[in-house]
């Protein structure tokens, strides 16, 4: 499955951005779908994840409470909504899609289709 990311960009701490993850030429229903970053200088490090049907979902602890992933089926499309975006949120935000399964991890190893990634920034 070939994914895209959109929804990037530049926001001042305390702000909120949504990013995208599109199926090119697939839908997304069967894989488990998770969200990645790699601020610059870092390793890339597991941010969150939804499970086929969304049987569940999981977040790292640095974003727990201010970020959310979800699925709109309809548009064939995964969420991460970000709140409370903090300077240390920085970095090229990737979505991967792996094997369908009803327990997710955020562990790259479990996923095999890379979007090209996308841009964000926290800057006053």
């Amino acid at each position: 499955v070939q994914l895209v990311e959109s929804g990037g960009g530049l926001v001042q701490p305390g702000g909120s951005l949504r990013l995208s993850c599109v199926a090119s030429g697939d839908t997304l229903v069967p894989y488990t779908i998770g969200w990645f970053r790699q601020a610059p200088g870092r390793e890339r490090e597991g941010v969150a994840c939804i499970a086929t049907f969304e049987a569940n979902t999981g977040y790292v602890d640095s974003v727990e409470g201010r970020f959310a992933i979800s699925r709109d089926y309809a548009k064939n499309t995964v969420y991460l909504q970000m709140n409370s975006l903090q300077s240390e949120d920085t970095g090229v935000y990737y979505c991967a899609a792996g094997g369908g399964t009803r327990y997710c991890s955020i562990v790259e190893s479990q996923y095999n289709s890379w979007g090209q990634g996308t841009q964000v920034t926290v800057s006053s």
